[in-house]
């Protein structure tokens, strides 16, 4: 994605993602996206470079959609 775009950096104001030195069209990280999930687009490394966070958060994110899927399956099949 190339910006026309050429605002100070003192100017701009709103999401990184729409900054023109974000990606250069690159994929993004597991720690890049959950970093601007939790700061709202605002900052893309907050969670810093170790992998090993984003997966955490992903696995969680994962694991709460399938113990409530469970639980809601248990649950509702007896009552």
């Amino acid at each position: 994605m190339r910006t026309d775009f050429d605002f100070p950096k003192n100017d701009l104001v709103g999401p990184v993602v729409f900054r023109p030195e974000f990606n250069n069209s690159q994929a993004i990280t597991v720690n890049q996206a959950w970093s601007l999930f939790f700061t709202a687009g605002q900052e893309d490394k907050a969670l810093g470079t170790n992998p090993e966070l984003g997966r955490f958060f992903t696995y969680l994110f994962v694991g709460v959609g399938v113990a409530g899927t469970l639980w809601a399956t248990i649950f509702n099949s007896v009552a």
